[in-house]
């Protein structure tokens, strides 16, 4: 690894740590409305909440493991 990639590593695993870990603060947040005698919610609201929280794992997930701009050829 060239100095460049070795920064940029570092800077990746710098940002990545700090972001993931506010992440699962919020998560952590969003636990705290399961509390049934201070929130009232159905399991439709659950549904909702859980499957867009998964749609935009899986989407955010995707952009590690996919080329960005790849021109199209014929």
């Amino acid at each position: 690894m060239n100095k460049n990639q070795e920064q940029n590593r570092e800077r990746f695993k710098r940002l990545a740590t700090q972001r993931t870990n506010l992440v699962l603060q919020k998560l952590k947040v969003l636990g705290n409305c399961s509390n049934r005698s201070a929130y009232s919610y159905s399991e439709e609201d659950i549904n909702k909440i859980f499957s867009e929280i998964e749609r935009r794992v899986k989407e955010t997930k995707s952009k590690f493991h996919f080329i960005k701009n790849k021109e199209f050829k014929l």
